[in-house]
């Protein structure tokens, strides 16, 4: 691939400071870039040192206005980068058609250009929709719906009645449609209730390696649209999960919990069941969630507090040790005076 400085900036929309007739014929790390390259400028710490990479071309914020480098001043770098890494990155297709050691259950139908690699399961009753792509080892039990061009990973299992929309990527390794975790405790052991629930995973989401998502215990575990989920996640069942959600690494969410729109959970953060989290929140890293959070909210810590007061909270936990011994030498005192 290779393309002019002014063809990549009009797929940005952007604009270009310099040559813009220059011939980009990749896309690398600020640091790693090459002098045919195009990278990327987005922190403060990049900008600063623009002119140290070794890239011909540099994509940046439309505050930054002067270098020696050839520059594409765009609204949002980050986005910028994804689309121009998409046309310098081509995506492997797979040869069309079912692998000749790939198990086919019956009543199994299937749109255009479906590909399924040697050493996949599907079970009986299974809807594939167009350009759809199964890898080693994936398991698609009875009854699964999938949309068009979903791309599943090696190993992943989507289980009994579970529905996957379109545009959706499973990475390696996800279970899809678990039993949830419930059981009934008679005082002496516990007994399994039955999940009778699906999971439902709608259009356009990402699901990172090792996730795994229960079904339902009645009803659905819902997904929707456009969310996107770091490896290690863990969806309980019956929970419902806004659009444009984002959930980082090693996240676990209880049973009937409800996420909002544009939510985003930071690594390690747990949440507690039957919890609402509201539109727009952020639950920073390791906070643990115990109560429910209205919409528009920033919470860390454990349990979850507005993120300003989490900051006044734990900036006076390291000087605990020292306020207890002068709290006691001022009960000496009190003890003293009353004495007297």
């Amino acid at each position: 691939m290779e393309l002019p400085v002014r063809k990549i900036a009009e797929l940005v929309k952007g604009e270009v400071v310099g040559d813009g007739d220059f011939i980009i014929r990749g896309v690398a790390a600020f640091d790693n870039a090459g002098p045919d390259d195009i990278t990327f400028a987005a922190s403060a710490d990049f900008k600063k040192r623009i002119d140290e990479t070794s890239a011909a071309a540099v994509i940046v914020s439309y505050d930054v206005c002067e270098s020696k480098k050839i520059l594409v001043r765009v609204k949002n770098p980050s986005l910028a980068l994804s689309k121009v890494s998409a046309l310098f990155h081509t995506v492997y297709r797979p040869e069309v058609g079912i692998g000749q050691d790939a198990h086919v259950g019956k009543n199994f139908r299937c749109g255009v250009d479906v590909s399924v690699y040697p050493g996949v399961f599907i079970g009986d009753d299974v809807t594939l929709g167009d350009r759809v792509t199964l890898h080693p080892g994936v398991v698609i039990d009875n009854r699964v719906m999938v949309g068009d061009e979903v791309v599943v990973y090696p190993n992943v299992c989507i289980l009994e009645r579970c529905e996957i929309g379109s545009r959706v990527i499973i990475h390696a390794g996800s279970v899809i449609g678990s039993d949830g975790f419930g059981f009934a405790f008679d005082g002496d052991c516990y007994h399994k209730i039955p999940q009778a629930g699906i999971v439902r995973i709608d259009d356009d989401v990402e699901i990172g390696a090792c996730n795994t998502i229960d079904r339902a215990t009645f009803g659905r575990t819902w997904i929707k649209r456009g969310v996107k989920t770091d490896n290690l996640v863990h969806i309980a069942h019956n929970v419902v999960v806004g659009e444009d959600t984002v959930l980082v690494a090693q996240v676990g969410v209880s049973g009937s919990v409800t996420i909002g729109n544009r939510a985003i959970l930071a690594g390690q953060a747990g949440v507690a069941q039957h919890v609402a989290i509201g539109n727009r929140v952020t639950i920073g890293g390791q906070s643990g969630v115990t109560k429910s959070v209205p919409d528009d909210q920033v919470m860390s810590g454990t349990p979850a507090m507005p993120h300003r007061l989490w900051l006044k909270v734990s900036s006076i936990i390291p000087k605990l040790p020292e306020m207890k011994k002068r709290i006691k030498e001022l009960e000496k005192r009190i003890k003293k005076l009353e004495k007297s």
